[in-house]
């Protein structure tokens, strides 16, 4: 529904950023770290969004970009973690020790995160592993084959390996294909390698 909020900074509270754009202040709930990325009162800003719907709840979140975002989505789908436990997650390590940590199955360094318990730390690296990896070539929106990308995380394979299998095969496509001939082929290609078959 909503993609991002851009406007100027209402204020903040502790758990919470205040967005003024055409005459509605939004309140947005935002990890701590994202928060003191956004300027002070009366800056502008931009606030990358998610709404959050259930029969008794409406709430709005937000996070200074989309790997952040995405990131957040991630956590949701581990068991046992919550829109309020992946804010706080987010909060308390940043985006790039957080990625070190799932990749290299760091438990000890998920488990310092406050709110992490040793369990629910296990279930993170057992998920997420090879999920938040984001691959330069296609991590941009406007890139032609990152939904190939994610479509390959999807089916379970390291989005890393993922990317680097796309970029591989990309190199030996033939000339003269139209654009779909050219994913067709690129997927198929990719699984192969991804599966050991090449």
């Amino acid at each position: 529904m909503f993609n991002s909020i851009r406007g100027l900074v209402g204020g903040k509270s502790d758990e919470a950023a205040f967005i003024l754009t055409g005459g509605v202040e939004w309140e947005i709930a935002m990890p701590t770290s994202d928060m003191e990325r956004l300027p002070d009162a009366g800056g502008e800003c931009r606030v990358f969004t998610w709404l959050y719907h259930r029969e008794d709840t409406m709430r709005l979140f937000g996070f200074s970009d989309e790997t952040r975002r995405n990131t957040f989505l991630e956590l949701l789908k581990v068991e046992g973690i919550g829109p309020k436990g992946a804010l706080k997650i987010l909060g308390g390590i940043e985006q790039n020790e957080l990625e070190r940590a799932l990749e290299s199955g760091d438990l000890a360094r998920l488990e310092a995160v406050p709110g992490l318990g040793k369990k629910t730390a296990q279930k993170m690296l057992l998920a997420l592993k090879g999920k938040l990896v984001h691959a330069p070539a296609f991590s941009a929106a406007a890139s032609p084959y990152a939904d190939l990308v994610e479509a390959l995380a999807e089916m379970g394979f390291d989005k890393r390996a993922a990317a680097e299998a796309i970029a591989k095969a990309e190199g030996a496509l033939p000339s003269g294909l139209s654009q779909a001939e050219k994913e067709k082929l690129l997927f198929k290609n990719a699984i192969v390698q991804l599966s050991g078959g090449n």
